[in-house]
């Protein structure tokens, strides 16, 4: 006996790639709904074999469905998951809506998947930031060992973390750079992506951080321990997919970097990718459509006491976002519904 599930946003990046997760790990699906905006009405979406059409999100029943996995933004959820929610249906949330709320677990299954067990009290569960996710995986297994007193992240963020818009222009503008009358100005990001980097993404707030900067601080206290200092600064990148992040962490204990590489080898839903040679590390291209959070560059930062830099790079729309959905659905069955 397996579960009914619906996808929530399903013509979308993620919404689509959940889809194919679902499919590929074999995730025990009885039933299957995909729904999505009246305008979207209709559209195919593949799953497996099987071609499904969207169906009608604002008439939709979730009466007697398992799951939701919603990947669509902050404003639909906020209107569609306590629907979802009071009508049974456990929500799977990708938006940031509910990733602040005290009562909505926050979960990376390799990091905390005993926090599913807290879903009872809104029937849902949030999806942490695609940044989050990957950086709070490499850093588990290290906190176990060395406790972590403080990080310092730089993130190099693909454009679709932003959605097709994004993705479609940097493709436009890179062609535009080449072709005299066929530029194509700025419209979803606020300076040109094309051979450029932008150190802003989301909104500013009061201290001159940005939203995202904020939610790696918060997301990781969260998720992983609240009492780790975490200092962020996330840019933008002329990148399709696959997120990357230098990340400085200072430990209470010493830790060696052999020793490091030794545990991450370990470590679940990681690979480590770490030869001092040319080309011994591995880059957003060639995370794309890999499951696993990869760490290149572990080495011994001798300028504190207890400290080390790694290089994690992940395919964002996977770890950071399906994938990292579909692992808490998994989790959710083993630890609470027991179907399947």
């Amino acid at each position: 006996m397996g579960y009914k599930v619906v996808v929530v946003g399903a013509t979308g990046n993620v919404g689509r790639e959940m889809l194919n997760i679902l499919d590929e790990r074999q995730f025990p699906v009885d039933e299957i709904a995909v729904l999505a905006s009246r305008k979207s009405l209709g559209t195919e979406c593949s799953f497996g074999d099987k071609t499904l059409k969207t169906k009608d999100l604002d008439t939709f029943d979730f009466t007697g469905w398992d799951i939701a996995f919603f990947a669509v933004g902050s404003e639909a959820t906020k209107t569609y998951a306590p629907i979802a929610a009071s009508q049974g249906c456990i929500v799977i949330d990708n938006s940031s809506l509910y990733r602040y709320d005290p009562d909505v677990p926050l979960v990376v299954p390799e990091v905390n998947p005993e926090a599913v067990e807290g879903y009872a009290k809104k029937n849902i569960i949030a999806n942490p930031n695609c940044s989050t996710a990957q950086m709070v995986v490499a850093l588990k297994p290290l906190h176990d060992r060395a406790r972590i007193k403080r990080v310092v992240v730089s993130t190099y963020q693909s454009v679709s973390g932003t959605g097709k818009d994004a993705m479609d222009e940097l493709w436009n503008q890179t062609k535009g750079m080449f072709v005299p009358g066929q530029e194509v100005a700025p419209s979803v990001y606020p300076k040109q992506i094309a051979f450029n980097v932008i150190p802003h993404i989301d909104v500013f707030m009061e201290d001159g951080s940005t939203k995202e900067e904020w939610k790696m601080v918060a997301e990781t206290k969260k998720i992983l321990d609240p009492s780790v200092k975490v200092t962020a600064t996330c840019v933008r990148v002329p990148v399709f997919v696959g997120h990357s992040e230098a990340i400085n962490i200072e430990f209470e204990d010493f830790l060696d970097e052999e020793e490091a590489r030794d545990i991450l080898r370990e470590a679940p839903g990681v690979m480590v990718v770490d030869k001092r040679e040319t080309g011994g590390y591995v880059t957003p291209v060639e995370c794309v459509g890999d499951y696993a959070t990869f760490i290149s560059r572990i080495r011994q930062d001798s300028t504190i006491e207890n400290g080390l830099n790694i290089w994690c790079v992940s395919d964002n729309l996977r770890k950071g976002a399906a994938l990292n959905a579909v692992q808490i659905a998994e989790t959710l069955g083993n630890r609470v519904l027991k179907k399947g």
